[in-house]
Parts: C-alpha cells; structure tokens; sequence
C-alpha cells in the first residue's frame, strides 16, 4: 500500500481540485480529507455520507452550580482566563463563577484544586468525522468544532480508517489531501507516508511557504514531486519556483495553466477531469502520469527494501 499526502504550505493553490482530479484519475484507491479545520473535498466529490462518529478531542471543565461555594480559588488558578464571573442576584454576593467552554483548554487545573469538589471535567465532542461513499471510491473526512483544538489526533483518526479500509478492501493507494500550513495538522498528515506531492502557485507567499514546508520534508526524509497551478499568471516566478525545486531535489512533475473551467466545475460540485477536458485537465492527467511513475518507483523501492530484510532474516535463521 502507497499513501500519497498532497501539500501546499498555504491555502488557496488549488490543492484539494488537484486531489479531486488524482481522485478521477487513479484507480483502486481510498481518499482522505485531512483539512478538519476546512474540509471541502467532498464538495466535489458527488458524495454520501454512511457513516458518522463524534470525535472526542479532549476534556473541559464546568462548574457543578450545587456545590459550589463561590470561594474564588479556581480563578486564580486558571492560566487561560476561562474562568468568569456572572451577575446573579440569588447568590450571597450577586454573582456566580461561571467557565468559558471556548477559552476553557481542558488542563484540569481548576478541578484538581477545587475544594468542594464542584467542578466537573469530562470528556467532550470536539467534532465529528465521516466516512462517504463517492463515484471515485471510499471518502473519509471530518468537521472539527468552532475553537476546537487536537486537530492533529482528528487527523490521525481519519488516516487509521483508511488504512484500515484500504486493507480490508484491497486497495493499494490512499490520497491525502493535506491542510496547509507546517504545523501540528501537516505534520500528522505526513507522519510515515511515502511520497508528498506539492502543489504550488506562482506568488512570493506560496514560494515563501513552499521552503518553510520544504524544510520539514527534509526532516522526515520523504521523497516529493511539485506541480505548478496557474503557472502562466507570472512566469518569472514560475522559474522560481522550479529552480528551486531542482536545488532541492524535488522531481518536476508538470505545470497546470490558469483554466476558467475548473471554477466552473467547482460551482457545478464536480472535479476538473469528470466536468471536461480543458488545458488544465489535459494539464493534470499529464501530472498524474509522472505522478505514477515516481509512486511505481517508490513501490519498487520498498519491495526490495522487504526482499532484503527477508533475506536477512533468513541468513540469521540459518
């Protein structure tokens, strides 16, 4: 099995239409959304939900109004400012402490001090996650909650079923679309996968983004191809771009040219390849071949890296 992450560093570079295209395109695979703050590949994907599971991303505190003595202690243990006071005339000193579910970050603090044992900390519903069913094969994806946090834990929860699904149902590829961004969302999208495919645009801020996420690949030794979206919109900078690319061992794997109809098809709900056959569709199945190539590479290296280490075991058992 090959997982196959798509990258962008920032947002806005057509990376999830440029999944929704590999989607169309590829075959016997499992696709992942692991954008939870914004997820929108479904969007273009004709899809129908089967299946819905509460994510639970952490604890929150609240207080349990019958044993709580307003002695203010808790207040002043809370480092977040979550804990807040409220006019209420039928309390002694008009007024009750009251906990902000949205500034409250689920440390615990308040509870453990509480001498009257009035605060309740208990798991809570940071979102949701889902597993739909698309004409291009098995979806899962997720709706993390306003101001929720441990997106990264959402991620690794969506990435666990697909394995999971890909093993059961014999699929041999997953395609992730990754969240922008270098932080803690990226890197559990990236974790252990086996090739990272960048998606980039020619702008100073997409260049600026592309080295700081470069950066990080390096870190985890993962081997990666970059595509330029829009590339006609400023050649110089497209240059750039590839120069850069070569610097850092990053295989060219095409350019994609402004193309009106892939708005068209995002407003139809539908991705580039199924809506037509534009520049920039004929632009993506050429990406996607020397896509495969390197992810047929890749796959040839990993067998033989499994050969050896049969071999080895088998020299050790003798």
């Amino acid at each position: 099995m090959i997982e196959l992450v798509v990258l962008s560093g920032k947002g806005g570079t057509g990376k999830t239409s440029t999944v929704g295209a590999l989607a169309a395109l590829a075959e016997n695979k499992v696709l992942v959304d692991c954008d939870v703050d914004a997820a929108d590949l479904h969007l273009i994907l004709d899809y129908n939900v089967e299946e819905m599971h509460e994510f639970i991303g952490g604890s929150i505190a609240k207080i349990v109004e019958d044993k709580c003595v307003d002695c203010g202690i808790c207040p002043d243990y809370c480092r977040f400012n979550a804990i807040k006071t409220v006019a209420d005339e039928s309390r002694p000193d008009g007024e009750r402490f009251v906990i902000d579910e949205y500034a409250c970050e689920g440390c615990g603090i308040c509870a453990h001090f509480c001498p009257e044992q009035a605060i309740d900390f208990s798991e809570k519903v940071s979102g949701q996650w889902f597993r739909s069913e698309t004409p291009h094969g098995p979806l899962f994806h997720a709706r993390l909650g306003i101001a929720q946090a441990n997106s990264g834990k959402l991620v690794a929860v969506l990435r666990r079923e697909a394995r999971e699904a890909a093993e059961q149902q014999g699929r041999d590829l997953i395609i992730i679309d990754g969240p922008p961004g270098i932080g803690c969302p990226v890197i559990a999208s990236l974790t252990g996968v086996n090739y990272v495919l960048l998606v980039t645009e020619p702008s100073m801020s997409a260049l600026h983004d592309m080295e700081r996420l470069v950066k990080l690949l390096s870190h985890f030794k993962i081997p990666a191809g970059m595509c330029i979206n829009r590339h006609d919109l400023n050649n110089d900078l497209t240059a750039q771009l590839e120069r850069f690319a070569i610097d850092n061992r990053i295989a060219l794997l095409g350019r994609i040219p402004f193309d009106r109809a892939v708005t068209d098809a995002q407003v139809a709900g539908r991705n580039s390849i199924d809506h037509g056959n534009g520049p920039a569709a004929s632009a993506l199945k050429a990406v996607w071949g020397r896509l495969r190539e390197e992810l047929q590479q890749v796959h040839q290296h990993r067998s033989g890296q499994t050969r050896r280490i049969i071999n080895i075991q088998d020299n050790v058992e003798m």
